[in-house]
Parts: C-alpha cells; sequence; structure tokens
C-alpha cells in the first residue's frame, strides 16, 4: 500500500509558479463635458488575484478615437520598456493588425463593453478584469509595470488610464 498522500502526487502547473496581477489603477479625465469616469477601483479577492472595475460615460458621440500605450517597467522609478504605440482605435477595432495590441486587448475583451466599431458613445465599462497569464503569450521578465494609455477623441486628449501590475516568474515552483 502507497503512503502518499494525494496532495504529493500533484504537480506544480505553470500557472502556480507565476504572479500576474494589478497593484494600482489611476485615471483622469481631462474633458469631463466629453468623458466622465463614475468609478474606478481594483479589489483584492485573493493573494494573487486583483479585480479591475471602471465605469465611465462618453457623453457625446466618438467616430475618431486614437490611443497613445507605453508600457514602464520599474527601476528607480518608471524607465520606457519596449513599447510606445500611437493607435487608431475604430481602425483597429475594424481590422485587429496589431500584435502587441492584440494580447492586450485578449486579456480584457470579455471583461469589457468595448469591443466594437465606432462610434463609441454612452457607458463603458470594465467589470472584475484579472489578469491570466497563460494569455499573455510573450515571455517577460519579473517586475513592476505600468501601462500608461492616452486616449484621444479628434485628436484632443481626453483622458488617461494608468495601471501598474507585477509580473514574477518563480519557475522553481513549476518543478
Amino acid at each position: 500500500m502507497d503512503n502518499t498522500s494525494q496532495v504529493d502526487n500533484i504537480e506544480p502547473s505553470f500557472q502556480d509558479a507565476v504572479v500576474f496581477k494589478f497593484t494600482n489603477f489611476v485615471c483622469e479625465s481631462y474633458n469631463q463635458s466629453w468623458f466622465v469616469f463614475h468609478n474606478y477601483r481594483l479589489k483584492a479577492v485573493s493573494r494573487n488575484k486583483v479585480l479591475l472595475n471602471m465605469n465611465g460615460t462618453i457623453l457625446h458621440p466618438v467616430n475618431n478615437a486614437s490611443l497613445r500605450g507605453r508600457i514602464f517597467k520599474k527601476a528607480n522609478g518608471y524607465k520606457p520598456w519596449l513599447v510606445d504605440i500611437y493607435l487608431d482605435v475604430c481602425q483597429y477595432m475594424r481590422k485587429r493588425n496589431q500584435p502587441i495590441v492584440n494580447i492586450v486587448h485578449g486579456l480584457f475583451k470579455q471583461f469589457t463593453n468595448i469591443n466594437h466599431t465606432c462610434p463609441y458613445v454612452g457607458p463603458q465599462i470594465v467589470k472584475d478584469f484579472y489578469l491570466r497569464p497563460e494569455l499573455l503569450r510573450v515571455p517577460m521578465p519579473t517586475g513592476d509595470y505600468l501601462l500608461a494609455i492616452q486616449w484621444y477623441f479628434d485628436k484632443k486628449l481626453q483622458f488617461d488610464t494608468n495601471v501598474s501590475f507585477t509580473f514574477v516568474e518563480d519557475l522553481m515552483k513549476s518543478k
């Protein structure tokens, strides 16, 4: 008879070896006559799972939306890291032809109503969004990161969404 417990026979998975979670979320509207944030917050539901929620309203139809997205890595303050992209949002939602944006969009698309082409108007919601390492599809070094997105309507800056997250890969746990 084997005396090993069932727990000893369970092999750790790659997901057990990765921490990929939100650490901060800050938004700011520069034109409240066009875009208003009702709320934005993070909610910790477990040690390694943090939910992001955002609720805002576009008050007038937007047919020309664009963004500038940058990823920074923390190293004595946040430093630019690999990604600095300017994107026509309306065109992207029609063609989905930007590989880096496809990865980011793939992380949150099932948690939002921002999954259509222009025009954008009314409530813009992200609900209970959490990061899943299995969807990342690119290697990342362990560290703290900031995804800073500036949103433009008719080429005028309207609001910022700044999301900080941590990515820790401990491959010793996956053995």
